[in-house]
């Protein structure tokens, strides 16, 4: 059965629908969203050629034509020059504020996207269709779009809601188990930022998740976007409570830069691992149990991801240049490193006083060098 969970933003409340089939009853739901009878797909060449075919039909069977924006897939397109391409596309085709920017893809597509739709002739309307399970459970519910610089990830960017987000559980039956893996990391975090029964349930089913058991795998995706629902409505623009959404990902953005956004590393495995040192590093700081820290890294470790600086491709990493470039993350503040750290599984809160040199000495207790 498929669900609908409302993110209630006042006047710009979108539903998102969570089920099977909802990719060939996608026109019909889409089309109350543009009114010109067309609307820009941006995907990646993988994700097109697997689904593109679906959508055009499901599309034109509602009377709407497609008009394919095609990219590159991987995080290199989450760049400048992806967006100027995806900006120019968009600029060549015409659109206007009456049309519509449908985001065909995973995260990368989702932000890609969603950020050229919030900056097209200052802001067009547009619907995700995520087609990961990290996108479906986490990027392309909240408005938030961003691409990444030399610098840092998601360093430039903009809060830009989509009018409706279509996670299709069926699409997921092509996602390689090493994307499942990824995205379940997204799915754990929501777990041990704030809901212990949820991680206790993913205890015993994360395999079932991660193997698409078709229950687990409602679930977990519906509970997550809860949750994420939750905290989005209560502080949209990050000010509060949704920073605790970034739990492991000061960490991860920083194992992420070291290793050239590349495909060795993919951004779930990278929230793996962070997670996995927010969590022991909360131990070594005395704000939570050590046995609770390993409790979460055997959770996370039970699907296949790393929880360990060893397991990380580029390992040895160099701890002072993690902490430089965590000193660049959107969230740091006048020196100071800001972490989602708990005291407790499903107890996270923010710090924002963290200071460099307790990081650094973690990470050479972790494994890093000098």
């Amino acid at each position: 059965m498929n669900r609908t969970l409302p993110v209630g933003l006042g006047k710009r409340t979108y539903d998102v629908v969570v089920g099977h089939g909802l990719l060939d009853a996608a026109g019909a739901m889409i089309a109350p969203f543009q009114s010109r009878g067309r609307t820009a797909v941006v995907s990646d060449e993988t994700v097109w050629a697997l689904h593109g075919p679906r959508l055009t039909a499901a599309l034109a069977a509602a009377g709407i034509t497609t008009l394919p924006v095609i990219v590159a897939p991987g995080e290199q397109s989450k760049s400048f020059e992806g967006l100027a391409e995806v900006s120019d596309r968009l600029l060549a085709l015409e659109l206007d504020r009456g049309d519509l920017v449908t985001a065909f893809g995973g995260g990368v597509v989702g932000d890609l996207a969603g950020f050229a739709a919030a900056i097209y002739k200052r802001g067009i309307d547009f619907v995700q269709i995520p087609t990961t399970l990290l996108a479906q459970v986490d990027s392309s519910v909240g408005g938030k779009t961003a691409i990444d610089t030399a610098r840092g990830k998601n360093l430039v960017g903009a809060f830009h809601q989509p009018r409706l987000v279509l996670a299709d559980l069926d699409v997921l039956e092509t996602l390689p188990i090493r994307e499942m893996r990824a995205g379940y990391a997204e799915v754990i975090k929501y777990g041990l930022l704030g809901d212990r029964g949820f991680f206790e349930w993913l205890e015993i089913n994360g395999a079932g998740v991660i193997a698409r058991d078709p229950v687990a795998l409602s679930h977990a995706v519906a509970r997550s976007i809860e949750m994420k629902a939750e905290i989005v409505v209560e502080d949209e623009r990050e000010q509060g409570r949704r920073a605790l959404l970034n739990l492991g990902h000061t960490f991860a953005h920083a194992l992420e830069a070291e290793t050239g956004y590349g495909e060795e590393l993919r951004h779930g495995e990278a929230v793996g691992a962070g997670m996995a040192l927010a969590l022991r590093f909360s131990a070594a700081q005395g704000l939570m149990t050590g046995q609770d820290a390993e409790r979460a890294c055997r959770a996370i470790t039970a699907v296949g991801l790393p929880t360990r600086l060893d397991e990380v491709p580029g390992h040895p990493f160099n701890a002072a240049r993690l902490v430089s470039h965590m000193a660049q993350d959107k969230k740091a503040e006048a020196g100071r490193l800001t972490f989602i750290l708990a005291r407790a599984l499903g107890d996270a809160f923010v710090a924002r006083d963290v200071s460099a040199s307790s990081v650094h000495s973690f990470l050479l207790s972790e494994g890093a060098t000098p």
